[in-house]
C-alpha cells in the first residue's frame, strides 16, 4: 500500500502562551482521530507550535484506504419472502439500496429473528478526497477560550488567522478556512525572515523553517532556552529554571536568544520573593541566587525573540522596564511597614470572602475557633496558633499583596516580624497556605498546620454548607486542592484525630444557615478524594474502598489500614480470603437481617463449624491488642490464619439448610466471621483489586 506524508500549518496572529500547547494537541488529536475514522492507516504523528503556527506532520499516510466487505443486515424474512417464496418489494428495496441485485441476498440469524442480509464491498476512502475535511473538523474541534473576529469576515478564532499549508506529499490539498486557500507558503520569523516560506514537502518543513529563523519544535526550543540560560549563570550562581516560566517563554518566542542584566542592589531590601513575582509575573524573566546562600542576586535572565545586533540595547530596554516594577514593591514594602499587621484586621470587614458566608474578617473569627480546637489536638502552642490565626488574612488588604497576589502569606509574615511578633507567629501565618499545589511542602509546625488545617476546613464546610460544591471543571473555591491539603495534613499529623469531628466543630462557628447534614457531606467529600490520592502511590481503588468498609474517619487510621491492606492484597491467602468474604456477604445480604447474637455450637453438625467458631475465638482475642495498637499488618497476618477453617467449612457445609434453626445458627457463624473481618476492612471489596 503506497504511502506518504501529510503536513498541515494553521498560521496566526501571536497566540497567548498559555493556550498554545493544548491548541497543537487538540489539532493533532483531530487530525489523527479522523484519519483513524477513515481507514487511512498512518506510522506516527508529530506536533510543532509557535506562537504564529499550530502544525500537524503525520508519517505515512495511506494515500488510499484498503477496501473491506460489510455484511449489512434487512428486512426480517417474514417481510422479505411471500407466500409464494419469492422476494417481496421490501427485499428487492433493500438489495437495490445495497447495490445488489435481489438474488444475491442471504439470510442470517439475528437474535433469535432470521433476515436477509447482504455482503457488500466498501471501496477505501481515497486520502486526497478526506483530508481536508479531517482537517477542517480537527480545527473546528480546537479548544479556544475566547473568540475573536477580524476584518470584514464572520469566522471566529482565537486570533486572526493569516495563511495556510497543506501538503500531501509533494502536492498541495485544496482547503478553504477563514477566508484563506491552502498553499504551500508559511512565514518566516516576524524580524528576521518576515517573507514566505516556500514548504516543498512535509520532511522538508522544519529545515526549511529553521532557515527562516523559526523553530517549530517546542522542544527543541525549551531545551536551547534552558542551555542559554543556564550558561548565564556564572560560577557561584544557579538560575531558577521552574518549569512553568520555561514553558510560557518557549510559547513567546520562534527564535529564543537569551540575555543577561541588572538591577540596582538596593531592591534586595525588598522581600524577595516580592522581587521574584515582579521580575516572573510581570516580565517573564528567570532570577539568580547564590549557590551558597541561596539568597537572590541582583541579576535576571530574559529571553528576546530576536537575534539582536546590539543585544547590549535590549538588555539596556529591559533594564529599563523592569526598574518601575521593583520601584514599585520596595514603595508598597516600605508603606506597609507603616502600620501594624493587625491593624488591617478592621479592613477585612469590608471584603467579602463569601456573600453567604460573610466578609474575611468574620472568617477569620472562624479560624481563630476552629484553630483554637486544633491546637490541643495537634500539639500545637495554644497562644501562637491563636495569634497566627488572628493575623493570618491581615496582609490580604495591604498594598503590596493587592499589587502582588502571590505574596499573600509572604508578606504577612514579612510584616509580622517588622512588628516583632514572635518567629513562631511569622512563620504560621506565611504557611498556613501550604501545601498550595500537589507535592508542594507541608506546613513546618503544628501551629502554622493548625491554622492551615483551620483555614481549609471553614471553607469546605461553609461553601458546602451553601449548596455550592464543586461541578465539573469548576471549583472556584479550590475546593478539591483544599481536600487534598486537609488529608495531606492530617495524615502527616499522626495523630488520632476524627475528620467528621472536626468537620462538625467548623461547622459550629458559622452563623449562617448551612445545611444540617454538611458535615457528613464534606467528610464524605473528603474520603473520596483518597481514591486519586492513593493512586499516585499505586495503590488500587479496592483496596482504598475497602479499608474505608471498617468506618474509621480518623485519615492516619485509613491510612495504615490502607498501606497495610495494600502489602496484603498481593498474597495468594489475600485472593481466597476475598472471595470468601465476597462469598459470606453475598449469603448475608440474601439473609434475614441478623442481630449479633453469636452462633450456638450445640446445633453445630460439622466438625469445620467446630473448627470455624474455634478458629474465630482464637484469632478475635489476639486481634484486639493488634487493632488497640494500630498494627494492621499483624492484624492481617492473624486474619490469614481463618484461611484453612473457612475453606474447609465451605467444603463440608451446607449453609442453607432445610432445618430453619441450623441455617440461622450457620448464618450467625458467618455473620460473625464478616464481623472480625470488618473490623479491619472489607476483604470481599479486594475482588478487584486486580483487574
Amino acid at each position: 500500500m503506497s504511502a506518504t506524508d501529510l503536513l498541515f500549518e494553521l498560521g496566526t496572529e501571536e497566540l497567548p502562551a498559555g493556550e498554545i500547547t493544548a491548541m497543537a494537541t487538540a489539532l493533532c488529536q483531530g487530525v489523527t482521530d479522523g484519519l483513524a475514522e477513515a481507514g487511512l492507516p498512518f506510522t506516527g504523528a508529530h506536533q510543532f507550535s509557535t506562537p504564529r503556527r499550530l502544525t500537524i506532520w503525520v508519517k505515512n499516510v495511506a494515500i488510499k484506504g484498503p477496501d473491506s466487505e460489510q455484511r449489512v443486515v434487512g428486512p426480517p424474512v417474514s417481510a422479505a419472502k411471500d407466500d409464494s417464496g419469492g422476494w417481496t418489494k421490501a427485499a428487492e428495496g433493500f438489495a437495490r439500496k445495497q447495490s445488489i441485485f435481489a438474488d444475491e441476498l442471504i439470510v442470517v440469524e439475528e437474535q433469535g429473528v432470521e433476515r436477509v442480509a447482504a455482503h457488500v464491498s466498501l471501496k477505501g476512502a481515497q486520502a486526497a478526497e478526506v483530508i481536508p475535511d479531517i482537517i477542517a473538523n480537527a480545527v473546528a474541534g480546537i479548544p479556544v477560550s475566547k473568540r475573536m473576529r477580524w476584518g470584514r469576515s464572520r469566522d471566529e478564532f482565537l486570533r486572526p488567522v493569516q495563511w495556510l499549508v497543506l501538503l500531501l506529499g509533494d502536492a498541495v490539498l485544496p482547503l478553504q478556512l477563514f477566508g484563506l486557500e491552502s498553499g504551500r507558503e508559511s512565514l518566516g520569523h516576524r524580524f528576521h525572515h518576515n517573507s514566505p516560506v516556500t514548504i516543498s514537502s512535509p520532511a522538508a518543513y522544519r529545515d526549511a523553517l529553521r532557515e527562516a529563523k523559526v523553530l517549530v519544535d517546542k522542544d527543541e526550543r525549551r531545551k536551547l532556552i534552558a542551555e542559554q540560560v543556564r550558561a548565564l549563570a556564572s560560577a557561584g550562581e544557579t538560575v531558577a529554571l521552574s518549569d512553568d516560566l520555561l514553558d510560557e517563554v518557549t510559547g513567546l518566542v520562534e527564535w529564543p536568544t537569551a540575555l543577561r542584566g541588572s538591577f540596582d542592589p538596593t531592591f534586595l531590601a525588598v522581600p524577595a520573593q516580592a522581587l521574584i513575582s515582579a521580575m516572573k509575573t510581570h516580565q517573564k524573566y528567570f532570577h539568580l541566587n547564590d549557590a551558597s546562600s541561596g539568597s537572590l542576586l541582583p541579576a535576571f535572565i530574559t529571553v528576546a525573540n530576536i537575534e539582536s545586533q546590539q543585544p547590549e540595547q535590549v538588555v539596556s530596554g529591559n533594564e529599563r522596564v523592569i526598574r518601575p516594577r521593583l520601584s514599585d514593591a520596595a514603595f508598597f514594602f516600605a508603606n506597609d511597614k507603616q502600620s501594624p499587621l493587625i491593624s488591617r484586621q478592621e479592613r477585612l470587614g469590608s471584603v467579602v470572602f463569601q456573600h453567604h458566608l460573610g466578609s474575611l474578617q468574620e472568617k477569620t473569627h472562624r479560624i481563630v475557633a476552629i484553630a483554637k480546637r486544633l491546637a490541643d489536638a495537634t500539639g500545637a502552642d495554644e497562644a501562637t496558633t491563636l495569634r497566627a490565626a488572628e493575623l493570618s488574612k491581615c496582609d490580604l488588604v495591604s498594598e503590596m499583596v493587592l499589587e502582588f497576589p502571590e505574596l499573600q502569606g509572604i508578606a504577612g509574615a514579612e510584616y509580622a516580624r517588622h512588628d516583632d511578633e514572635p518567629a513562631a507567629v511569622a512563620e504560621a501565618i506565611e504557611y498556613h497556605y501550604y501545601p498550595r499545589f500537589a507535592g508542594d511542602e507541608l506546613p513546618p509546625s503544628p501551629e502554622a498546620t493548625a491554622v492551615a488545617l483551620a483555614d481549609r476546613l471553614d471553607t469546605l464546610v461553609g461553601i458546602f454548607g451553601i449548596g455550592e460544591p464543586p461541578t465539573g471543571s469548576k471549583d472556584p473555591f479550590a475546593l478539591r486542592r483544599a481536600s487534598l491539603a486537609v488529608i495531606r495534613m492530617l495524615i502527616a499529623l499522626e495523630k488520632p484525630l476524627s475528620l467528621t469531628e472536626l468537620l462538625q466543630g467548623a461547622f459550629e462557628q458559622h452563623t449562617a444557615e448551612l445545611s444540617p447534614d454538611t458535615a457528613e457531606l464534606v467528610s464524605q467529600y473528603i474520603l473520596e478524594r483518597l481514591g486519586n490520592w492513593y493512586d499516585d502511590d499505586g495503590i488500587h481503588i479496592s483496596v482504598v474502598r475497602a479499608a474505608l468498609a471498617a468506618g474509621a474517619t480518623d485519615l492516619f487510621d485509613i491510612d495504615l489500614r490502607v498501606r497495610a491492606l495494600n502489602a496484603f492484597a498481593n498474597t495468594e491467602t489475600a485472593e481466597h480470603l476475598a472471595a470468601a468474604n465476597k462469598r459470606v456477604a453475598n449469603i448475608l445480604a440474601k439473609a434475614d437481617k441478623l442481630d449479633g447474637t453469636p452462633a450456638d455450637s450445640s446445633l453445630f453438625a460439622h466438625e469445620a463449624e467446630h473448627a470455624l467458631q474455634g478458629a474465630l475465638s482464637q484469632v478475635g482475642s489476639t486481634l484486639a491488642p493488634l487493632l488497640a495498637d494500630r498494627n494492621y499488618q499483624s492484624a492481617l497476618d492473624e486474619l490469614a490464619q481463618l484461611r484453612g477453617p473457612v475453606d474447609a467449612f465451605f467444603d463440608s457445609v451446607m449453609v442453607n439448610s432445610e432445618d430453619p434453626a441450623e441455617r440461622l445458627n450457620r448464618l450467625r457463624l458467618l455473620d460473625g466471621l464478616r464481623a472480625l473481618f470488618t473490623q479491619v476492612a472489607d476483604l470481599a471489596l479486594l475482588s478487584s483489586a486486580a483487574e
